[in-house]
């Protein structure tokens, strides 16, 4: 847990109708990669902790005979619900509205615990400590984040840029220089350290993959404004009586960034380290 900072139900408030079409995402090849690493075939349980509104469970769901997505935010839960039922994987999902700090939670044994870009808000010893005990003998936690040693280069790209520096400027222009998390701020950002949680939990490993990032994505004027409400740090609520405001400015600032109001953007690689449950704890 972040030191000075103390997690709160605000902290993704909002962003959940906007996540889906704001966020980049993940390598296309990612499950194809997952489903070889793990011997994966359609049988098995997943535990997707921390799974916002449901992208790798539901993308990764066709791989397990059964899913287990748990969040803290209730609009997460109910947009990952809302999305299973469009894609007739319902019956195989259960959606559990909950910290990982909560868990086990009565869910069962589980054959892989994924975490995409979600370990870092958590009491990580806890979590990893409760995670191990929910997998069975020879399972794997999967940590899973953008692959951020790249460079993505805009040479080359149809359309201009996103312009994320001067939108980080305009969101600290309305929110102050330092990051906002829910209710309170984080100075120094969240924390690393996770090999050295993961190893402390008597997990064994990493084996690292990483899946090559799609190619260059068209993105709207609108896409680019649901990415940044998708954001802890530039979540909607935060804004308060000078969110239309805010969006106005930014809005504005896209349009003078293209005219054509599209932009070009690469998607990253996604990074995968696979951490394997021995029999005990060493």
């Amino acid at each position: 847990m972040v030191a000075g900072w103390e997690w709160d139900e605000t902290l993704f408030a909002g962003t959940a109708a906007h996540y889906r079409r704001g966020r980049l995402p993940y390598a296309p090849g990612l499950a194809d990669v997952l489903a070889e690493a793990l011997g994966l075939d359609g049988r098995g349980r997943l535990l997707d902790v921390g799974c916002g509104p449901g992208i790798l469970a539901l993308g990764l769901a066709h791989l397990f005979g059964e899913v287990v997505g748990v969040d803290p935010d209730r609009g997460m839960i109910d947009e990952a619900g809302r999305e299973a039922a469009k894609t007739g994987v319902g019956g195989k999902i259960r959606w559990v509205r909950a910290r990982a700090e909560e868990l086990p939670a009565d869910l069962g044994e589980f054959t892989v615990a994924t975490f995409g870009q979600s370990f870092h808000w958590m009491d990580q010893d806890l979590v990893a400590a409760t995670t191990w005990d929910m997998l069975r003998p020879g399972g794997a936690l999967v940590h899973i984040s953008d692959l951020k040693t790249e460079t993505l280069t805009v040479d080359g790209l149809p359309h201009p840029a996103v312009p994320g520096a001067a939108i980080d400027e305009l969101v600290g222009h309305y929110l102050g220089p330092v990051r906002r998390a829910g209710r309170g701020v984080l100075p120094r950002g969240t924390p690393g350290g996770e090999a050295a949680v993961l190893a402390r939990a008597g997990f064994s490993g990493p084996r690292r993959l990483v899946a090559p990032g799609a190619p260059p994505l068209e993105r709207t004027v609108d896409d680019v404004v649901a990415g940044v409400f998708s954001m802890s740090f530039s979540a909607p609520h935060l804004f308060g009586a000078r969110h239309d405001a805010f969006e106005a400015d930014l809005r504005r600032l896209l349009r003078e960034a293209s005219a054509s109001g599209r932009f070009s953007e690469r998607p990253p690689g996604t990074e995968v380290f696979v951490w394997r449950r021995g029999t005990s704890r060493r």
